[in-house]
């Protein structure tokens, strides 16, 4: 690919010059990719003429390495895929063989599953916060988010025995019940949380800098993102309403009183890199706006409810999805009677955004172009799998 441009020297018009474009990586181990990622950019000067994604770099065969494990052994895979929230991973799956059992889970494995989901919800959208601020040069907000986030991580750990991958999240209800002196933790948390989030939103969120280099930056339109088939705070960044626990409520969310935040354009224009970034931000309080109400309704009870001792779901197929941090996972799972899944595939929305980067790359400065990347929120272990 090439262009032809007219240069001038000494005011007159000199011949016509052939310049070709500029191809460079970005990745696979750089630090505006937010994992093994290589963007190969087509450049000419500094604007990105052509944004090309290029996978693989992570992948595992997850989804056939679970063929051959029985259903119980797929959890610790799962844990694997979105690896910054892999609560939310064991969950969905966890409910796909559940439905497919036809098993109940107890009332308090429910309050605890909805509890752990937004405290994983708030850890992952506290990288998000933290590393989008470093991608721009900030570095501060960084160790004031994973100062937060290392609290969520200790309670996870003194449930599970992990601070990363759990496998906590069980076939039936869950692994280890949660005592009230955690509980109560877990509500001084949120008051924490609360105080904390104004103060990203102060050195951050409505930060001169910061907002030059978000605002109108990355426009991703209701359209586009409808052909893409965004989901998740990119989709309601662009002004959609749309959150399976609101829409289409599944365990307890029915229950409790929430509300869905859209990008409203309170800085540039709806659907760009900022209005993506602030409806996390809002994400993280109506969180511990749930966990509050979690904490005042659970009841006490088993966490585990009666699963056969070999998991044989009959002959069928399913599909589970669940509202993830970052965006909508699903899981189509296949039986054919036996111990282990005949075929198991995961719909990532990790992968879905990668593939708007040509999209939202082409015209952008390269400097922006990083600041597009960090407002998607990408984790490479689920768009490889």
């Amino acid at each position: 690919m090439s262009n032809t441009k007219t240069i001038e020297i000494g005011g007159t018009p000199s011949e016509k010059l052939k310049t070709d474009l500029l191809t460079i990586n970005m990745g696979p181990q750089h630090p505006a990719t937010h994992g093994v990622l290589r963007i190969e950019i087509k450049t000419d000067s500094e604007i990105v003429s052509e944004a090309i994604p290029h996978l693989g770099y992570l992948h595992r065969c997850m989804e056939k390495h679970c063929e051959k494990v029985d259903y119980r052994g797929v959890i610790p895979f799962t844990d694997r895929l979105d690896y910054l929230a892999s609560m939310s991973m064991e969950w969905g799956y966890s409910m796909a063989v559940e439905k497919m059992l036809n098993i109940e889970v107890p009332k308090r494995a429910e309050y605890i599953r909805c509890i752990i989901a937004e405290l994983q919800r708030i850890a992952s959208h506290l990288i998000a916060f933290g590393t989008y601020a470093i991608d721009l040069g900030a570095f501060s907000p960084f160790l004031y988010a994973f100062e937060m986030r290392e609290k969520v991580l200790r309670f996870f750990e003194e449930l599970s025995g992990a601070r990363l991958l759990y496998n906590y999240i069980w076939i039936g209800g869950v692994w280890n019940d949660i005592d009230d002196k955690q509980l109560k933790r877990i509500g001084k948390f949120c008051d924490e949380m609360e105080e904390e989030v104004k103060k990203y939103n102060e050195l951050v969120s409505f930060n001169k800098i910061f907002v030059e280099r978000t605002a109108n930056v990355g426009v991703l339109s209701i359209e586009d993102a409808y052909q893409y088939g965004a989901s998740g705070p990119v989709l309601r960044g662009s002004g959609v309403k749309w959150d399976l626990r609101a829409n289409r409520p599944y365990s307890l969310y029915s229950e409790l009183d929430f509300d869905v935040h859209v990008g409203e354009g309170e800085r540039g224009v709806v659907g760009d890199c900022w209005n993506r970034y602030f409806v996390r931000m809002k994400e993280v309080v109506e969180s511990v706006k749930i966990i509050r109400q979690l904490l005042d309704g659970i009841e006490d009870g088993p966490v585990m409810g009666k699963v056969p001792k070999v998991i044989k779901p009959p002959k069928g197929e399913i599909y589970i999805r669940t509202e993830c941090p970052r965006g909508e996972l699903g899981y189509h799972l296949i039986s054919d009677g036996k111990k282990t899944p005949y075929r198991l595939k995961v719909k990532s929305p990790c992968f879905t955004h990668t593939s708007m980067l040509p999209l939202l790359g082409e015209g952008q400065l390269i400097a922006d172009f990083v600041a597009t990347i960090g407002s998607i929120d990408i984790v490479l272990g689920e768009v490889d799998r």
